[in-house]
């Protein structure tokens, strides 16, 4: 992978770049979308479709209202890990390995890695089904096709074409917002599980809350955001981390915002879109036992009609495409920067062997765990409550250096993102908690 392009190319199409006409704190909308957009759409990965798809087909409209009260607490977060990244230019494994013990950080790195490699097996064993519900074939060669067109994306393309590659993916999600269209959705009844938000206390209900959470609000989304923002401060030459260069912080946080919140608006209402069809097409019919995002579009078939099947069935194949990457690269951002090599997408392949290594050596494990003795059925479905359980102790962490002065300088987090990301740890921490009591006091 080349370096950066110029800097006079760079500098005209930095969001941050002041511009006569439209002034450093009205950035052009298209120009600002980037890492928080990306981001987002990657937070609808198979393993996230798998289980929308489950929760609307198991509990209908129940779960619905989780995507609305989720939205603000989702973006707060995302926006801390950018500030982090934009501000010390560093990701979080990089700010966790300066300022707090080397156990604290191997822990973190080591749960984020578990996570992200577990993931990312479901992922490829559930774009790898989708397509054979489109094209009938062998799975272990889709796994492997699949596997090589995300290590070729990421060890060979530019950075600046990878990054377009990955904004390009991000359309494939329109597909579930089309397929609503096809489902009989009761309004009356969608809007008041909406409105009055209702959980039932069972086991397998509070299992399906945290899964909800833990692939709305992941950890390799935060590791993510944070690294890109401190990427693109070398895909832009203009830029400098924040604690240098404060003059630039306006802007920047102005484009953040707009970048997080509508990258996280984007993930919820795609997330909602399948929760609301397979709540209107499946769950009616009784047919709850949804287990894979493969599985949920061939349940639509014979009730929804086969446009609908091979729309969804095509989203997944898409958004994988998107995700994969991002768990990987997520997790080689994290693992190289606790090691302190040299990281980042836009650096060549020699300069950064040990970075794009541990990118394609989490690939092909995460293909290996597809393959092999691992139920897929299960993995995508516990893969996000592995995911909403990691993500607590992550998130406690990432909230409390936000918060330091002496890490983030004047760029510090408070007043309501500090609110909001606390807000929506203890969120995360409550439904675990109660997952849990679920699974032990029946047997006590």
């Amino acid at each position: 992978m080349s370096t950066a392009p110029p800097a006079a190319v760079e500098a005209v199409d930095d969001p941050e770049a002041p511009s006569p006409a439209v002034g450093p704190s009205k950035p052009r909308l298209l120009r600002v979308l980037g890492p928080g957009l990306i981001t987002g759409a990657s937070d609808d990965d198979p393993s996230g479709i798998a289980t929308y798809s489950q929760a609307g087909a198991q509990l209908g409209y129940g779960l619905c209202w989780t995507m609305l009260y989720t939205l603000p607490l989702m973006a707060a977060v995302q926006m801390v890990s950018a500030r982090i990244g934009r501000t010390t230019g560093h990701g979080i494994a990089g700010v966790l390995r300066e300022h707090y013990p080397n156990g604290l950080l191997q822990v973190v790195v080591l749960l984020l890695l578990t996570a992200n490699v577990l993931n990312l097996g479901a992922d490829l064993g559930a774009m790898a089904d989708a397509l054979d519900l489109l094209l009938p074939g062998p799975r272990w060669l889709y796994v492997a096709l699949f596997s090589g067109i995300c290590v070729y994306m990421q060890l060979v393309l530019r950075y600046a074409r990878y990054v377009a590659v990955l904004k390009w993916l991000t359309l494939s999600l329109f597909a579930y917002l089309g397929v609503v269209i096809f489902a009989r959705v009761s309004w009356w009844d969608l809007g008041r599980a909406m409105a009055v938000p209702h959980l039932d206390v069972s086991g397998a209900s509070l299992t399906t809350l945290v899964a909800l959470f833990g692939t709305t609000i992941s950890p390799y989304l935060f590791f993510w955001q944070a690294a890109e923002e401190a990427e693109d401060l070398h895909a832009f030459p203009r830029r400098r981390d924040l604690l240098h260069a404060p003059e630039q912080g306006r802007s920047a946080l102005n484009r953040i915002g707009v970048d997080t919140v509508i990258g996280m608006t984007f993930s919820n209402l795609v997330a909602l879109a399948i929760m609301i069809t397979t709540a209107a097409v499946l769950h009616p019919h009784g047919v709850i036992d949804i287990e894979t995002s493969a599985q949920a579009a061939e349940a639509l078939r014979p009730l929804a009609g086969p446009f609908s099947a091979t729309v969804f069935a095509l989203g997944i194949v898409g958004t994988g495409l998107l995700a994969v990457p991002v768990l990987a690269g997520s997790a080689a951002y994290a693992v190289g920067e606790a090691r302190r090599w040299p990281v980042g997408f836009g650096r060549r392949l020699l300069e950064a062997r040990a970075f794009y290594g541990t990118v394609a050596l989490a690939t092909l494990v995460g293909m290996v765990i597809s393959l092999g003795a691992v139920d897929p059925i299960r993995a995508l479905y516990w893969s996000a409550v592995v995911n909403g359980v990691i993500a607590v102790p992550v998130m406690a962490v990432m909230m409390l250096a936000a918060a330091r002065s002496d890490i983030m300088g004047a760029f510090a987090v408070r007043g309501p993102l500090k609110l909001l990301g606390w807000a929506a740890t203890a969120c995360m921490l409550l439904a675990v908690l109660a997952m849990l009591g679920t699974a032990v006091l029946p047997s006590t």
